[in-house]
């Protein structure tokens, strides 16, 4: 199966560089890099086409108008989203790919290693992940439940043509949200699964930025409310 890495950027110049090279080091066989200019005012744009990807522009600025430019400009059976302060290691994808042979999965997720931040919230975070996680992924997944299920924004592989079936990502989404609704979205057309072997490094830098409890505390919020809300269209 080909893959699409599909990365968002909005005035990423910095981080991006190392993100794109952790994702072109991929040692999965059939795979290509997008990387989509998310109306930025620096030099992402300049910087993501030093590069051997696929760089295109969404000007209508959002995570989800990003992420659904990306699809749209996919050409893998399945679409592997990452953020632009992502940094996979080279197997991540090859770690990723083979629950797709099971054709009731339509998306594979895993838990954030914050790599950059302390170490008592990374260990913590990763362990929460690992065990809440994967439990509560399992059980709004159960018959009689059927919930949704439990997707890490930028650390999932989603099957195309099941986003392609609930109509694409939902744009009419910030940023809060918006892995839950995606989950909620394709978990209507098969299984997602929340697998502990697919860890990805990412910045804990919008942690220091907002607090730790005051943005833990929006997550939480934002996952109830879209799990036990009214599904999309």
């Amino acid at each position: 199966m080909r893959v699409s890495i599909v990365i968002p950027a909005f005035n990423e110049e910095q981080s991006l560089p190392d993100t794109i090279r952790a994702a072109l080091a991929q040692d999965y066989p059939d795979f290509e890099v997008i990387v989509v200019n998310n109306a930025s005012s620096d030099r992402t744009a300049e910087v993501a086409a030093r590069f051997p990807v696929k760089l295109v522009h969404e000007s209508r600025k959002g995570l989800l108008w990003a992420r659904e430019c990306g699809r749209q400009n996919a050409s893998g059976d399945l679409i592997a989203n990452m953020d632009a302060d992502c940094l996979p290691d080279p197997g991540w994808i090859s770690a990723g790919a083979p629950f797709f042979r099971n054709p009731a999965v339509v998306a594979v997720s895993g838990p954030y290693d914050y790599h950059d931040g302390g170490w008592l919230f990374r260990y913590l975070s990763l362990w929460t992940q690992k065990t809440l996680y994967w439990a509560i992924s399992r059980l709004i997944q159960c018959p009689g439940v059927r919930q949704g299920a439990m997707l890490i924004g930028g650390n999932n592989l989603i099957r195309a043509s099941a986003l392609n079936q609930a109509g694409g990502y939902n744009t009419s989404i910030l940023f809060y949200g918006e892995d839950t609704d995606t989950a909620k979205r394709v978990s209507a057309f098969g299984r997602v699964v929340f697998s502990n072997r697919l860890v990805m490094k990412t910045s804990a830098r919008r942690f220091r930025a907002e607090g730790i409890l005051r943005l833990e505390g929006k997550y939480i919020a934002y996952f109830f409310k879209t799990i036990f809300g009214r599904r999309k269209p």
